[in-house]
């Protein structure tokens, strides 16, 4: 019995996904609920499983197809047995051996590392897996990678030959189509520049209060909470104090009119194979700092994973973008629509600062507010950043809402 497997539902609003990669080949056995394609959207990728067991008949759409929810995607024979479409192998070109062995691993593995598996060409049931439950992530298919390739230290190191460009004169060049999410990356960046009225106001931060309490209560925050105590958990809270006093901060523009919001949804900017993504942290304003740092670092885990969700992603009231883990000093972040405003954090560098008439060396750190100034003025924008400001320099402002 044939079973047409269709485009599921994708999420709100979500009417259509791209093929990245088939899983299951035309001949290759089907366990029910096993992946057997990866679907890109404008925001993750999505692994669709067969509902039965069988035999992969055929695909109905290729590599980089464009299929609306609903549309059929392949037909698997139910109950078929590996050795019953033989015909059907036979008239399908062999997988390349990368891709027999990403068919054939044991373990689910996320579109990231299948990605990463095939590009390497690397066997991951040979793999130790440092995820959770012992699940591989794309850092783990790396690293054995490059173990393969680092070749033996010889007795005698060899002459390094001469690169092949200088001796032939030639230049190489290469085109890759831009991932679906990478196009919508482009568009909405772009779209948020042309639409909204864009503006940035910076401060610096004395971090000093900051890393004195993490030093002091990292070890009994950890063995508590069973969670690293980092710098996020204290701007989303500084974050919090200051939409609550700057509502407008935390709005957007909707049509002609103004919507504020009662909560303080955080988008957290995280860094994905695919781009970056900003997941949302909910109800800020009523979670302790562990809570945020565990949400922060189980979206940072999925978002290499690759098994971050629509979910994750829908709504957000404001967003905070950490570009100083990159190294970056300073920087003009770009909203995240609809929202009006973020939040961007730098690198802490140790800088000479004018304390009480005396030039002493703090951490410091630069922080900026990009604004959508249809909505914020400027004394509103100059005023949130200096409500967080005050906030990090004297953390017990955030224990007695100040």
């Amino acid at each position: 019995m044939a079973t047409e497997i269709t485009v599921p539902v994708l999420g709100e609003s979500v009417t259509e996904g791209s093929i990245g990669e088939w899983l299951k080949q035309p001949g290759d056995a089907v366990a029910a609920d096993e992946p057997i394609v990866s679907l890109e959207t404008d925001k993750v990728a999505v692994d669709v499983p067969s509902p039965i067991a069988g035999i992969m008949s055929e695909h109905r759409a290729e590599v980089g197809d464009t299929v609306e929810v609903g549309a059929v995607l392949a037909v698997i024979e139910e109950g078929a047995s590996a050795a019953a479409p033989a015909a059907a192998k036979a008239s399908t070109p062999a997988p390349a051996a990368a891709k027999e062995t990403v068919s054939d691993a044991a373990q689910t593995l996320s579109p990231a590392v299948r990605r990463a598996v095939l590009e390497h060409g690397v066997d991951p049931s040979t793999i130790k897996g440092t995820g959770k439950d012992g699940r591989l992530t794309k850092e783990d298919v790396l690293a054995a990678a490059k173990a393969k390739a680092d070749p033996a230290p010889a007795a005698t190191p060899a002459p390094a030959p001469a690169p092949a460009a200088a001796a032939t004169g030639i230049r190489g060049e290469e085109r890759v189509k831009m991932t679906r999410m990478r196009q919508t990356i482009a568009k909405r960046l772009k779209g948020a520049q042309e639409e909204a009225a864009l503006l940035t106001t910076f401060n610096d931060v004395d971090m000093t209060a900051v890393i004195e309490a993490r030093t002091k209560y990292k070890d009994l925050f950890a063995k508590k909470h069973d969670i690293r105590l980092g710098f996020m958990g204290f701007f989303a809270k500084a974050a919090c104090l200051a939409l609550k006093d700057v509502p407008s901060v935390n709005a957007y523009i909707q049509g002609d009119e103004i919507v504020y919001h009662d909560y303080v949804d955080i988008s957290v900017a995280v860094s994905a194979p695919n781009g970056l993504v900003v997941p949302v942290i909910r109800d800020c304003q009523d979670k302790g700092f562990a809570r945020i740092e565990k949400d922060i670092a189980d979206y940072g885990k999925r978002a290499k994973e690759g098994t971050l969700t629509m979910a994750d992603m829908t709504g957000g009231t404001f967003t905070i973008s950490n570009g100083g883990v990159f190294g970056s000093l300073m920087s003009t972040p770009i909203i995240n629509p609809p929202q009006s405003a973020v939040l961007g954090l730098h690198r802490i560098e140790d800088r000479p600062v004018a304390v009480n008439g005396e030039v002493v060396i703090r951490p410091m750190m630069y922080i900026a507010l990009s604004y959508d100034h249809r909505l914020i003025d400027g004394r509103e924008a100059v005023t949130a950043l200096k409500i967080i400001k005050e906030a990090i320099e004297d953390p017990t402002r955030m224990l007695i809402d100040l």
